[in-house]
């Protein structure tokens, strides 16, 4: 078990499929909802993930500000079928704030989560800041975590 955080250049291309085939097993199949899986923002992003006997456990996709929000964003927060039920979702989430308030000093996180994760999402203070709305035909909300949660 290893935990690892990488720039999209810094991927090697079997772990890289290995990422996009997790993300599509989850997101595309699990969830029978075809959408652009590959939306250029890979490219851009910090992709944080936790890999048992080389196979991709769960995973987070760390966007800058400027790239998807004016904030700092995490999504495509994800664990494998074979690694559910252990409590990896949360360490994953929780790599991912540490990543961004200690290495990118930022104090504001924007998600967009899907509605049946909103108590998920909150017990690591996320505070949801819209109406719940459609997104590939799955409701979803947006949550703001850090400084910018309560001045909303």
């Amino acid at each position: 078990m290893h935990w690892y955080k990488k720039a999209f250049q810094e991927i090697p291309a079997i772990e890289l499929y290995q990422i996009i085939k997790a993300r599509v097993d989850v997101f595309v199949v699990e969830q029978n909802c075809p959408y652009e899986e590959l939306d250029n923002c890979d490219q851009k992003a910090i992709h944080y993930f936790l890999k048992i006997n080389n196979e991709i456990a769960a995973y987070v996709r760390i966007l800058p500000k400027g790239i998807k929000f004016p904030e700092v964003s995490i999504g495509r927060v994800l664990v494998t079928q074979k690694y559910r039920g252990k409590g990896y979702a949360k360490a994953v989430m929780q790599k991912a704030i540490d990543f961004i308030s200690e290495e990118w000093q930022e104090t504001t996180i924007k998600i967009q989560a899907q509605t049946y994760l909103h108590k998920f999402y909150a017990s690591f203070g996320f505070k949801q800041v819209s109406e719940v709305y459609l997104e590939d035909d799955i409701p979803h909300i947006d949550m703001i975590w850090g400084d910018d949660a309560y001045k909303r």
